[in-house]
């Protein structure tokens, strides 16, 4: 059986500004990254004949879309064969993984895949919906199950994930501290990232409790910032200004129940199919992987995807980052080099494929994993959602 995606590349990367509460227009922020990635691929706007993005012009949810298809079509002057948008995906990366699908059924050739947020700026403004009891607001749908419980968000849901882990399997807070501690390490390297100052484990324990077991440094960073990534067809890629990243594989499964708290395994998410999906696809095993770019929501999610991915057994994912040693940049798996949503801010899956191609091409800087790496996992996604990629260099 041919493995499709195999006919994918990405040849461009772009990123906007990236900040708390810039106050710019979304768009403005979009069609920036947009204009960096077609530029950064050696192409002219001429040449994007596709578009996919996530979630599309999402206007239920202020911050959280920044854009959709219809607003960078026009803006830019696109022509196009091929475009998606919408929120029922497999994680922030199934709009990416549509996108080589795409390429790979010949219905474009060059797409461009963007991801944009301003949620730092909709907070200062007071525009996010917050649910509370007598403001007004009536639930609807999964939350008018959760609210009666004070459970107004995925803090709360993957919270209650992260402390049956811990009930099952023993996982501690020192544990789940590696994760943060990591992230920061990394972004003190990582000029873009929001939170660069040291943190140490005293500094994480002394942080207030936002739904146990997690505290402030286990939740990620609102900000405002887009991120833009061109997949092209691989026989079309070849002659362009960057060598291109083949798209090994891809895991997009889901075959337990699309629910946050409805799970039949409550010491994991969707991610626990994603995951196999993806090796289920090629020869390479989990030993190949130079580095990872894992979700990191929040802490539990990028350790879940730890056990998700094969880099340790079934509730070993404690013992796995304990110390930090194992998951740091020059330990045998390197974490989120960028300092991931925990630090350089909630990009969501785009930041996570970002920096495995920054990782690939050799770009990183003082956060640049050593040893020229060839192979890289990214992944995207908690609860309900799940999508993962593997990067190879050619």
């Amino acid at each position: 059986m041919e493995i499709l995606e195999r006919r994918a590349a990405v040849t461009g990367i772009g990123q906007s500004e990236i900040g708390r509460r810039l106050g710019r227009d979304p768009l403005e922020l979009t069609l920036d990254s947009c204009l960096a990635a077609i530029e950064d691929a050696g192409l002219e706007r001429k040449d994007i004949d596709g578009v996919s993005t996530y979630p599309g012009n999402l206007t239920a949810a202020p911050g959280f879309s920044g854009a959709g298809v219809i607003e960078v079509q026009d803006a830019l002057r696109l022509k196009l064969n091929w475009y998606t948008g919408g929120p029922e995906l497999p994680g922030q990366l199934g709009s990416v993984i549509n996108a080589c699908m795409a390429v790979a059924c010949g219905l474009a050739t060059h797409v461009l895949c963007f991801r944009s947020v301003f949620e730092s700026s909709a907070q200062q403004r007071g525009v996010i919906p917050k649910g509370r009891a007598g403001s007004g607001y009536r639930a609807d749908g999964f939350m008018a199950w959760t609210l009666p419980f004070g459970a107004a968000s995925a803090a709360n849901w993957i919270a209650m994930v992260a402390q049956r882990h811990f009930h099952e399997f023993g996982t501690t807070r020192e544990q789940l501290a590696q994760i943060a501690l990591n992230a920061r390490k990394n972004a003190g390297r990582n000029p873009k990232a929001i939170y660069r100052d040291p943190m140490t484990i005293e500094d994480y324990f002394a942080a207030r409790m936002i739904t146990t077991p997690f505290c402030l440094y286990d939740c990620d960073v609102p900000v405002d910032g887009s991120t833009a990534i061109i997949v092209s067809r691989l026989d079309a890629a070849r002659e362009l200004r960057r060598k291109p990243l083949r798209v090994e594989a891809v895991g997009s499964a889901i075959h337990g129940r699309p629910s946050w708290d409805q799970w039949d395994d409550l010491t994991t998410m969707a991610l626990r199919d994603a995951g196999p999906m993806l090796w289920s696809r090629t020869d390479m095993r989990p030993a190949d992987v130079d580095v990872a770019e894992l979700y990191d929501g929040f802490s539990f999610i990028a350790m879940a995807w730890l056990e998700a991915l094969g880099f340790c057994g079934k509730g070993e994912s404690g013992a796995y980052v304990e110390g930090g040693k194992r998951i740091a940049l020059d330990g045998e798996l390197p974490l989120n080099t960028n300092g991931g949503q925990l630090s350089a801010g909630r990009l969501h899956g785009y930041g996570f494929l970002h920096e495995a191609c920054v990782q690939l091409w050799g770009e990183g800087g003082e956060r640049q994993v050593p040893g020229s790496p060839e192979v890289a996992v990214a992944a995207a996604g908690g609860g309900p959602l799940g999508g993962c990629m593997l990067l190879t260099r050619l």
